[in-house]
């Protein structure tokens, strides 16, 4: 093992150590026979990587050759973990030295460290850089970031929004997954067929993780498909411009058995419901995107090879990781204006456990949502600090929980941390970035002297899944996607793909859109479905670090400067992108272990370790290798130019296919 690795992990973990709140645990327990196994494999690979010095070294390689019985694959998953670690951390104090007097310097700052607070900072001073010098001084750290992300705007929108309701197609995202264990499927109020299909589908193995998806046959109360349609249905009933508006519907599942029944579901769940006053439904499944790629698009491409023809199929389409379903959600704008509604020009997408508070939009902010959304600058050109010039293509709102809104519009929807780090946020603590990110970009009201609005404004790389959106000529000229493979943050992962590239227009670059709330609702209605997803979620910030990390060095293969894109991402976007990914993420993983473990949370630390180790290692076998991330996305940036291709070919005008993609579309639509 590494001799920095040893050195940093003998620190933390020796049960000698002299330095105040060390050791972080105490091995002794966790080691013992009567201890629970996961917590017990944990622990031996935690101090097989403190090295032969630490006292139970012996005992843990031990433990680690012969695990419990039932934890050989975790064991297993370690014992490999301990070898990427010791390749990753050669190849990268190699070809960084900067990373490896990092690690030096964090080891003499914690042989001298006097406090709890300074053994943190650290041991993030080596493996997670973005958290140093924030606890105690996060006043000053939000002033900083506000101020780098401060632009001056050098004109506003020629053409801003001035019909909401006509000029902008309303999208989201509805994600399925199988009943709850407790659910009785044959009381369910579907035709038989459909509770056939639903028992099947629960029988297969679960191949993608979403946050809080709808678990088939929970109560209408509790389905976010039908609560945020319902909400979006009020929003604009508030509007006093009201008028019919459209929304369209992507449908994701976790189970391939869900994918042929998805849209018969849906249509079901919204003919319970009754009938919506002002929103006309389009829902999209797989079958109806394949059906426009196959009838449509390959088409309008005429004679091309199968090559781009199967990367076009790979990148378009709603079945898969976040992702897939993001990029579509936005490119589906230049199909639909140029098939079913020319005075469509733009694209903002929400989430359905959100809903916008049109009564206190209107009294704090003076403005309803479509009110917002006529901002001039969406569309504006602007200067960065550092001189870039920006296309304010991009619109991006903010969030207030449900339970804070009380308390006032501008409630940051993350807290600040003032507790101490726990175990494993010694090694990981993105709330920590992401609150000082969100009071700094999401919460400027354009209220004060300098950040006015209209001179000056803030530039967002933080930006939520739902509250933002794009203008069709930003879309149409940039081209900006989420690759497929990306599971989580699939928000924050699509701007990157074009955030080096050298358009006349500028960078493309989202606004803030001071007062664009809105109310976050999923702890008031959606408390099963997130208690089900729990782990997943947990794991899937993992998987994160692996392919965030594995984009960037994808990125800078392209010729992206690695340091000036985690200038502009940090703190928090740039935090999941690790010098040492593989090293973080298996040492995240063990500490969480031992801190579930020891809260009492055995099941859930037992369905982290090893569902964790299984999917960090498919992830680590695959999109966590920079080499596949690189192949990878040029090939997804060559499906996405294949289909702004087919979309110009469209345009210009071949009656046959339009007609074709017309009718898929129309079919698409949910009869009230």
């Amino acid at each position: 093992m590494d001799g920095r690795m040893t050195a940093l992990s003998s620190r933390v973990l020796d049960p000698a150590a002299a330095t105040p709140s060390l050791p972080l645990f105490h091995a002794r327990r966790w080691l013992a026979d009567d201890a629970e196994p996961v917590a017990r494999v944990a622990a031996a690979f935690l101090i097989s990587c403190a090295g032969p010095e630490h006292p139970e070294h012996e005992r843990a390689v031990a433990l680690l050759a012969e695990p419990p019985d039932g934890m050989e694959e975790l064991a297993a998953a370690y014992r490999e973990g301990l070898r990427r670690i010791e390749r990753e951390l050669a190849q990268v104090f190699a070809a960084d030295p900067a990373v490896g007097e990092r690690w030096d310097r964090a080891v003499t700052a914690i042989d001298t460290a006097a406090t709890a607070d300074d053994v943190a900072e650290a041991v993030w001073s080596a493996l997670f850089p973005q958290a140093v010098g924030v606890r105690h001084h996060e006043n000053t750290q939000i002033s900083a970031l506000r101020q780098t992300r401060t632009i001056e705007i050098e004109g506003l929108a020629d053409d801003p929004i001035t019909d909401p309701a006509g000029e902008v197609l309303f999208t989201s995202n509805v994600l399925l997954t199988v009943p709850d264990p407790s659910t009785d499927i044959d009381v369910l109020p579907y035709p038989e067929e459909l509770r056939t299909a639903i028992r099947a589908a629960a029988d297969e193995p679960q191949r993608y993780w979403f946050d809080h998806p709808i678990q088939i046959g929970v109560e209408p109360a509790a389905n976010e498909l039908l609560y945020g349609l319902r909400g979006l249905d009020d929003a604009i009933a508030a509007e006093p411009d009201r008028a019919r508006v459209t929304c369209l519907l992507s449908v994701s599942v976790t189970h391939d058995g869900l994918a042929r029944i998805a849209r018969q579901y849906v249509e079901a769940e919204l003919a319970r419901d009754g009938g919506l006053r002002h929103l006309d439904v389009i829902v999209v499944t797989e079958d109806e995107t394949r059906a426009l790629v196959e009838d449509v698009l390959v088409p309008a491409l005429g004679a091309v090879g199968t090559e781009v023809a199967d990367a076009l199929r790979r990148v378009f389409g709603v079945d898969g990781r976040y992702g897939r379903h993001y990029s579509f959600l936005k490119a589906v704008l230049a199909l639909w204006h140029v098939i079913v509604d020319p005075k469509v020009r733009a694209t903002f997408k929400i989430d359905l456990d959100q809903v916008f508070p049109q009564d206190v939009l209107l009294a704090e902010t003076g403005k309803t949502m479509f009110g917002h959304l006529r901002t001039p600058l969406w569309g504006a050109t602007a200067r960065s600090q550092d001189g870039a010039r920006l296309e304010l293509g991009m619109l991006a709102g903010a969030l207030v929980n449900e339970r804070d809104i009380g308390r006032g519009l501008f409630t940051p929807d993350v807290a600040i941390p003032e507790r101490l780090p726990a175990l494993d946020e010694h090694v990981f603590f993105s709330a920590l970035p992401q609150s000082i990110s969100t009071r700094a970009e999401m919460m400027e009201r354009y209220d004060g002297p300098t950040i006015d609005g209209r001179e000056r404004a803030l530039e967002r790389i933080h930006v939520t899944g739902g509250t933002n959106g794009i203008r069709l000529d930003a879309l149409r000229r940039h081209r900006p996607f989420t690759p497929t493979w990306v599971g989580r943050a699939e928000d924050q992962a699509y701007l990157l793909s074009v955030l080096d590239e050298g358009a006349a227009s500028g960078r493309l670059a989202y606004a803030h859109a001071a007062g664009l709330i809105m109310r976050h609702d999923k702890e008031a209605f959606a408390g099963q479905s997130m208690a089900a997803a729990k782990i997943g979620k947990l794991i899937g910030d993992d998987v994160r670090i692996l392919v965030f990390s594995a984009y960037l060095e994808a990125l800078a293969a392209e010729g992206a400067n690695a340091l000036a894109l985690h200038r502009l991402l940090d703190p928090f976007t740039g935090c999941f992108a690790s010098a040492t990914p593989h090293t973080l993420v298996l040492l995240r993983q063990a500490l969480r272990t031992l801190r579930l473990a020891g809260s009492g949370a055995t099941a859930d630390a037992r369905e982290y370790a090893t569902d964790g180790a299984r999917r960090v290692a498919e992830e680590l076998a695959v999109h966590g290798r920079p080499d596949v991330a690189r192949r990878e996305l040029a090939l997804e940036r060559s499906g996405w130019a294949a289909y702004y291709r087919a979309i110009d070919a469209l345009e210009a005008g071949d009656a046959t296919l339009v007609a074709r993609a017309r009718d898929i579309l129309d079919g698409c639509r949910v009869q009230a």
